[in-house]
């Protein structure tokens, strides 16, 4: 599943109608129960498992409810890591193409000049490539881990979305047991089982997003040891582009390190 923006919003919206929905039924139980209960020709005993049933329904739903409105508080973070991990892209662009343009075969510096100098400036463009591909890289590596997460978000999402819809489902059902004439255990069932299965899913589900936000988060130190790794950044800065056999181009005092090719 790839991240799409539009899909994300729709998600996120269908999310916060199906918790208005799930609380609209979920004030629905206390009077269906209390009516229920109060028909005369009940005996006591199953007027009191009706009502142990609404107060059953009301607390698992509560706790569905709280849950996911509590995971939904980290919503807006899979269209920032989206749109960072675009921002990245960006400077991965920038990256290799200066890399690209700085490669001594693009630059053709003999063509114009000879001697130490221009032999010092040839061995120093390759560090200056070499160092601009390497921030290209970090930057398509932060781009991909932030890519990763967006979607990891985007799927946990869209899991929590079939689950309250499981849920809603469940406790129609069961308000519909309760309201019926002659009462039925099903009812009861079948809200503890989906409580009990949506609950499971809920947490599989995020164990599942953390296992793959904990991968992702491994990422950081392998990004920083490129960030000051020697090789490409000596002394843990950008490689010296300005060696001082540079500077000597007079032919006054005898011993110019360079001249241009006539």
């Amino acid at each position: 599943m790839g991240f799409s923006t539009a899909q994300y919003e729709a998600t996120i919206n269908k999310l916060s109608s199906g918790l208005g929905e799930l609380l609209g039924k979920l004030q629905e139980v206390g009077p269906t129960a209390q009516a229920a209960a109060n028909r005369w020709y009940l005996p006591q005993s199953v007027a009191d498992d009706i009502i142990w049933l609404g107060k059953k329904i009301l607390e698992l739903g509560s706790w569905v409810l709280n849950k996911i409105e509590e995971l939904l508080k980290g919503a807006a973070a899979p269209v920032v890591m989206f749109s960072n991990a675009m921002d990245w892209q960006d400077i991965r662009g920038l990256a290799t193409g200066v890399a690209g343009q700085l490669k001594p075969e693009a630059l053709s510096v003999e063509r114009a000049w000879h001697g130490p100098a221009a032999e010092a400036y040839t061995r120093q463009i390759k560090p200056q490539s070499d160092a601009a591909a390497r921030i290209g890289a970090m930057a398509d590596k932060t781009a991909t881990a932030l890519t990763v997460c967006a979607v990891a978000g985007l799927t946990f999402y869209v899991a929590l979305g079939i689950i309250l819809i499981k849920f809603i489902a469940a406790t129609i059902t069961a308000l519909a047991a309760i309201g019926t004439a002659v009462f039925s255990w099903a009812g009861a069932a079948l809200i503890a089982e989906e409580a009990a299965v949506n609950t499971g899913l809920i947490i599989a589900a995020v164990s599942a997003l953390v296992a793959v936000l904990g991968a992702q988060a491994s990422q950081m130190v392998v990004l920083h040891g490129e960030a000051v790794d020697g090789s490409t950044f000596p002394g843990g800065a950008w490689p010296d582009a300005v060696p001082g056999r540079f500077s000597d181009a007079t032919v006054a005092d005898g011993d110019a390190d360079w001249s241009l090719r006539h």
